[in-house]
């Protein structure tokens, strides 16, 4: 081999060699993520979606920025409430890039200054709540864990925008202590349950006693007032007839013979009758005759 063909090799080694490197140079961003791109050692540019080239030697890739919605779960922090209770609590937080710049060269390590920053600001939030305001204000924790570490964040390039106390885990004496007291409470509540519906039954046990003694009452009245006037109708309706029987012996035109004819008569039934008391009119006398002669009378139709 020849001075010549020597030559165009290594001619052709070194072209494949750039074109190598040429080629090591393009980089293609993806949706949703960033380049962060430094040229001899300072900030140059960050890259979008497309196909871009890196300079060999002269640019490199800082940082390849995701600008997805993150997600950290966090271990539980222990931390003292107001009335000196050392609880755990873990917390996670929903986090954003929006500034592949300032969260590249904003914080050596993002994720775990943001942990170290929910440590902090819980302790400091729990610290100003008692146990109990710490086990049902778990909204007022979130909101303001969630404006403290957004403020805090915001010069990183990161957004903060959701955090969520996941679990709170107090001491196990005061979990038993709490099992008591709320198994206590729902007795209290169904002893209090119980005696309302047994109340309220009593209740309406004498209300319906009441109400069937005043309908019973009622009945009983209306009944009274039913026969009073029915009594009432029957005297009336006896007056009537009695009144209309003297209207038409007034109408017949009775004498004076006809009417003591009728007396006789009375005079007699009360004779046949039970009674042992015989009321005697006082013109006995002046009738004497006529009952002598009524009385043949009598016999004689007797024989007959």
């Amino acid at each position: 081999m020849d001075d010549f063909e020597i030559l165009v090799l290594v001619l052709i080694l070194i072209f494949v060699v750039i074109a190598i490197i040429l080629i090591s140079g393009i980089r293609v961003v993806t949706q949703s993520k960033k380049y962060v791109i430094e040229r001899l050692g300072g900030y140059h540019t960050t890259w979008g979606v497309g196909v871009h080239w890196l300079i060999p030697f002269i640019d490199r890739v800082v940082s390849v920025v995701s600008l997805k919605e993150q997600v950290k779960d966090f271990d539980p922090q222990a931390v003292i409430t107001k009335d000196n209770v050392t609880i755990q609590i873990d917390t996670i937080v929903f986090f954003q890039v929006t500034d592949p710049k300032l969260y590249a060269y904003g914080v050596e390590n993002p994720i775990m200054a943001i942990e170290s920053l929910s440590a902090t600001t819980l302790r400091n939030i729990i610290g100003e709540l008692d146990l109990d305001e710490t086990l049902t204000s778990r909204d007022i924790i979130n909101t303001k864990m969630r404006t403290i570490l957004d403020e805090a964040t915001d010069k990183w390039g990161i957004k903060v925008n959701r955090v969520e106390v996941k679990n709170i885990m107090p001491p196990k004496d005061i979990r038993e202590s709490m099992e008591k007291q709320m198994r206590a409470e729902r007795e209290r509540r169904q002893t209090i349950l119980i005696a309302e519906g047994e109340k309220t039954a009593k209740i309406l046990e004498a209300e319906g006693y009441s109400q069937s003694t005043i309908l019973r009452a009622e009945a009983e009245m209306r009944a009274k007032i039913l026969e009073a006037e029915g009594e009432a109708e029957s005297i009336r309706k006896l007056k009537e007839a009695e009144a209309l029987g003297i209207k038409l012996i007034k109408e017949a035109g009775a004498d004076d013979a006809v009417l003591k004819i009728k007396a006789y008569e009375a005079l007699a039934q009360v004779a046949d009758g039970q009674s042992t008391k015989i009321i005697v009119p006082s013109n006995l006398a002046e009738l004497a005759g006529t009952i002598t002669g009524l009385s043949e009378a009598v016999k004689d139709t007797k024989n007959k």
